[in-house]
């Protein structure tokens, strides 16, 4: 179930309102557990009993990793080998066996497997729990439901942020200061929240029908501007979905009293690689960084070794988002970029002018959202090669067919919102972060914005069932 759908503004989070404030404060955790798991329903109940088998298992491996001493270690490789041993045959069996078909055709099934439920995500909770809890980092979770909201937390199942158990266990406990519920807090929670859906509702579902007209038609026959402004729009469209929904969660979480970490900080005002990372993503940034960079060694060895450890980090990230062969390009293509940076290009671009390194990493940036959202890797280097040889495209194929003031005023709001307005307007971007409740004007602007995301997203759901019945 999705935040920005009508069965979770107008059924699921009302129920769920209703009922976690009538409890005692005791009560609320074993509420919460029991809400995330009808969310979880929601979505299958296949991928339900995957998530409860998965958390059972990591929560029993955390209480017998800290009651191990030389047989730590192998306990909890094991862990970790079973942990992606899940995650690789639900998302990455059908890949490997459509390959593997490719090179020996006849010789192997191919196979599909439907992906469960924020699978990705809380894979990585589980296997950041188990090596904390090794290394001393963090003491075991004792109460089960406790260690169920840290895995399966509706406001995070799905697209996270990723939580490390140590960080987020104050969060916990019921009846820790931490919890309290106050007004302020409900109504900054519910600011953010807005702020989410609308970011998803207004910008990003509107930029997504413009990308998706684009690249319905094969990139060979679009005319190059056209091309160029769907790749864009694209880059806009997965900026604003995933960030919109990484603010509904953090809104989400402070109407229940529970503090998420942020997700995103401007990340299209960076000027290299490396920076983009720190904003973009933070929580999966940080994962790497903890759990693979400084494990293979970081930066404390020769440049060769540092950058080869950097190379596989984005390696792994770019499998990590998808199992196809451009989320593979996608990966290498930031690695390459990273370890150029680490080579001397970073310290280059430290000299230049502000607006020069920008350019660079946009450039260098639009190019992987090219890879990271076309429908193939074929289709991304079509793309590519059509813009940059910038072809006529096919006879009709004209840019008014596809491109009109609408398309150029949401890109133009995606540009100046993603960044630049806030830049230029402290006391704006302040009021987007400011816990305080809203004066009367911002109040009215987020009513506004309120009403429009839920006219969108009725509109959409009311079309989706109308074609889903024809």
């Amino acid at each position: 179930m999705s935040f920005s759908t009508v069965q979770f503004l107008f059924v699921f989070l009302p129920v769920a309102w209703a009922v976690f404030f009538l409890l005692p404060r005791r009560a609320r955790n074993p509420v919460l557990a029991l809400l995330s798991l009808l969310f979880c329903l929601w979505g299958g109940y296949r991928a339900t009993a995957l998530l409860v088998g998965f958390t059972a298992f990591n929560w029993l491996a955390g209480l017998a990793l800290a009651r191990a001493d030389k047989a730590r270690k192998p306990l909890l490789a094991g862990c970790v080998v079973l942990d992606l041993a899940v995650l690789g045959f639900f998302k990455y069996a059908g890949f490997v066996s459509e390959n593997l078909a490719t090179l020996l055709p006849g010789a192997v099934p191919v196979v599909s497997i439907a992906l469960p439920l924020g699978l990705s995500f809380y894979t990585f909770q589980g296997i950041a729990y188990c090596v904390d809890v090794a290394r001393e980092d963090t003491p075991p979770a004792r109460n089960p439901v406790r260690f169920f909201l840290y895995m399966a937390f509706f406001a995070h199942v799905t697209s996270g942020p990723i939580l490390r158990y140590g960080e987020h266990a104050p969060w916990l406990d019921p009846v820790s200061p931490e919890r309290r519920i106050t007004l302020d807090r409900f109504c900054y929670g519910i600011k953010r929240f807005t702020l989410g859906l609308a970011k998803k509702a207004l910008l990003a579902d509107q930029l997504g029908v413009f990308h998706n007209r684009v690249v319905s038609v094969p990139a060979a026959s679009v005319p190059a501007p056209v091309l160029l402004a769907g790749c864009t729009a694209y880059a806009f469209q997965l900026y604003y979905d995933f960030s919109g929904y990484s603010d509904m969660a953090v809104g989400l979480g402070e109407m229940f009293g529970i503090t998420l970490p942020e997700n995103f900080s401007y990340p299209f005002l960076s000027r290299t690689v490396g920076e983009f990372w720190r904003r973009w993503h933070i929580t999966l940034g940080a994962w790497f960084k903890r759990y693979l960079y400084f494990p293979l060694g970081g930066s404390r060895c020769s440049t060769a070794r540092t950058c080869f450890n950097l190379f596989v980090v984005f390696l792994c990230t770019g499998i990590w988002h998808g199992a196809a062969w451009q989320f593979v390009a996608f990966g290498v293509w930031h690695g390459l970029w990273s370890c150029a940076e680490r080579l001397g290009l970073a310290r280059l671009l430290d000299r230049l002018p502000r607006w020069v390194s920008h350019l660079y990493f946009v450039a260098v940036g639009w190019v992987g959202f090219v890879l990271f959202g076309a429908p193939g890797l074929r289709q991304a280097l079509a793309e590519l090669a059509g813009i940059f040889t910038w072809q006529a495209g096919d006879p009709g194929m004209t840019v008014t067919a596809f491109f009109g003031l609408r398309e150029a005023l949401l890109l133009l709001a995606a540009v100046a919102l993603c960044g630049p307005v806030q830049m230029l307007a402290p006391r704006f971007r302040s009021w987007l972060w400011d816990r305080k409740p809203p004066c009367p004007l911002g109040t009215a602007v987020l009513l506004v914005l309120l009403f429009g995301s839920i006219v969108l997203v009725t509109v959409g759901n009311y079309q989706g069932f109308i074609y889903a019945q024809f």
